[in-house]
């Protein structure tokens, strides 16, 4: 016969439902089933407590709207904590933001554009002549995409 959790908390803690609740003391979360610490995390860790949220929410220990009360966020935060954790698992809250890759500078226009602002004609001209804006190509020379030949 399964032995069932009294409905106990620790004092001065927020409760997530009847036996859940959470403890926010020196800068650390800590997470209680019962009166038994479960999880902690850093108040700043904003990834981790996504992370924690969205396991509790999809694992069935509490509801959506529990974590909503609780913390304050809002219905689709938790939606998409819960998302991200049954599609990516733990993992998926740390892996790193994919960012886009140059829209205009791509390597079929860097070539010749670095063909022609090495044969020294002024970054201006390059890019009229490859029909790219000259501040772009300013800003691929700023970044190190492109090089111009230097004055003398």
């Amino acid at each position: 016969m399964p032995q069932r959790i009294l409905p106990m908390l620790p004092a001065g803690s927020t409760e997530i439902t009847d036996t859940l609740s959470v403890v926010n003391a020196e800068g650390r979360w800590t997470y209680f089933q019962g009166v038994f610490p479960v999880f902690t995390h850093a108040e700043e860790d904003h990834r981790t407590f996504q992370m924690f949220a969205g396991q509790l929410a999809a694992n069935g220990h509490c509801k959506l709207v529990d974590i909503e009360r609780a913390f304050g966020v809002s219905s689709i935060s938790v939606k998409r904590m819960v998302k991200r954790y049954r599609e990516g698992g733990c993992k998926a809250f740390y892996a790193q933001r994919r960012g886009r890759g140059a829209s205009v500078l791509t390597e079929e226009v860097v070539g010749p554009l670095q063909e022609l602002l090495d044969a020294g004609v002024a970054y201006r001209e390059a890019a009229q002549q490859l029909g790219v804006k000259s501040e772009t190509v300013r800003k691929g020379m700023q970044r190190g995409v492109l090089r111009a030949k230097k004055k003398r």
